[in-house]
C-alpha cells in the first residue's frame, strides 16, 4: 500500500496542529520508520476513552517535516534529526518545536536468499554499490572472488528519513547517491519483494523490518570501521552503537504551540510514559531509562530547538548529548 495515500484512523486521536486548547484532535505525520510506534501508542492511548480523536498518517520524515513547517500538524515523526534548512523553513512560519528522541533503530543491510557470498560488507563495498559515479554493476566487481551477478540495488523513496542517513553516512550526501539503476520506494514491501526476487539484489531499512521479513531475505553483517569486526544489528549492537555506523536514534517533533492543546499535552506524556514499551513491542530499541527521564524533563520544561549544535554531534551517542 502507497505509504503516501495510507493513513491509520483510530478512534482516538491526532489531527490539525493549529487547533485550539479545546479541541480533541492531534494530528502527526512523517517516518515510515516510526510509524509504528506512534500508532502503538495512540492506539493504547484511545483504550483510556478520553474522547481524543487520533490520526497517524505516512509521507516520510522529510515529508513529514514539511507538513509540520507549514503548520499542518501537531508531531513529526522522524528517523534522523531535522536538518539546517528544516529549521529554516519552520522559523518561517514561527514554528518553534520540541525535539524528543524515543528510540533507537539500525538499518539492516539485506540481500536476495541465493546471496551465499556477500555475508560481510564493508562501508567501501556498500559505496560502491550505492555511489553516483563509479559505482559497481556486478558482485564480481566489488570482490573478485564473488560471483560476475548483476548487482539489483534497492533503496527506500528519497523522501524518507533512512534514504537520508544512509545516503550521509556512506556517500557522505544525497547528490552522491546512484540513481541509474536502482528501484527506489517508500513502501518498504516493494524494497522486500524486489531484493527477494532478484538473486543479485541488496537494499536496506530499518531493523523492525528484517526481523518481520527475515524468512524472505538474508542479512549482511557490515564492518566496523574502528573494530572491523563483523557486526549483525542485533539490540544490544545497536544500542551500544557497536553496530556503526548505521544505528540512529529516531524521534518525535512536536511543535511548541500544539503543546498549549490539552489533547495534545496528555498524547505526548502518556507517549514518553510508555515509549520504552512501544518502541520495543514494534521491533526497535528503547533508549535507557536515565535518556527516558531527561526526554520527559526536556518536554516539560518545553525545551525549544534541537540538541545538535554541530555536525559531530549527529554521530554522537545519546548519552554524551543528555
Amino acid at each position: 500500500m502507497n505509504k503516501f495515500t495510507f493513513l491509520i484512523l483510530f478512534s482516538i486521536g491526532l489531527a490539525f496542529g493549529n487547533c485550539g486548547k479545546k479541541s480533541n484532535k492531534v494530528q502527526a505525520d512523517g517516518s515510515s520508520t516510526v510509524y509504528p510506534i506512534t500508532s502503538a501508542a495512540a492506539e493504547e492511548f484511545g483504550k483510556q476513552g478520553k474522547g481524543i480523536q487520533v490520526t497517524v498518517g505516512i509521507s516520510g520524515t522529510g515529508g513529514g517535516f514539511k507538513k509540520f513547517c507549514n503548520n499542518e500538524t501537531d508531531i513529526s515523526d522522524a528517523s534522523r534529526y531535522i536538518k539546517e534548512e528544516e529549521i529554516t523553513s519552520c522559523a518561517g512560519k514561527k514554528i518553534e518545536f520540541i525535539e524528543l528522541p524515543i528510540g533507537y533503530d539500525g538499518l539492516s543491510i539485506v540481500l536476495n536468499k541465493g546471496n551465499d557470498w556477500a555475508k560481510e560488507l564493508t562501508i567501501e563495498d556498500l559505496k560502491k554499490i550505492y555511489q553516483k559515479e563509479g559505482y559497481a554493476k556486478t558482485w564480481k566487481e566489488i570482490n573478485p572472488k564473488w560471483p560476475d551477478i548483476e548487482i539489483k540495488a534497492f533503496a527506500p523513496g528519497q523522501d524518507s528519513g533512512t534514504f537520508d542517513y544512509f545516503a550521509e553516512e556512506i556517500v557522505k550526501k544525497k547528490d552522491n547517491f546512484r540513481q541509474e539503476g536502482v528501484s527506489f520506494s517508500e513502501d518498504d514491501n516493494t524494497i522486500v519483494t524486489g531484493v527477494a526476487g532478484t538473486k543479485g539484489g541488496i537494499g536496506f531499512f530499518g531493523v523492525a523490518y528484517y526481523e518481520n521479513n527475515k524468512d524472505k531475505l538474508s542479512l549482511a553483517k557490515v564492518i566496523n570501521p574502528k573494530t572491523k569486526e563483523a557486526i549483525e544489528p542485533t539490540f544490544e549492537n545497536i544500542k551500544s552503537n557497536t553496530y556503526a555506523p548505521l544505528s540512529r536514534p529516531i524521534f518525535i517533533y512536536v511543535k511548541l504551540a500544539s503543546t498549549e492543546s490539552e489533547s495534545v499535552d496528555q498524547f505526548i506524556k502518556f507517549y514518553l510514559d510508555n515509549a520504552a514499551k512501544f518502541t520495543k513491542e514494534t521491533g526497535y530499541i528503547p533508549l535507557p531509562d536515565s535518556i527516558y527521564d531527561k526526554v520527559k524533563k526536556r518536554y516539560a520544561d518545553k525545551v525549544k530547538g534541537t540538541i545538535v549544535k554541530s555536525k559531530e554531534d549527529k554521530h554522537k551517542p545519546l548519552s554524551e548529548l543528555y
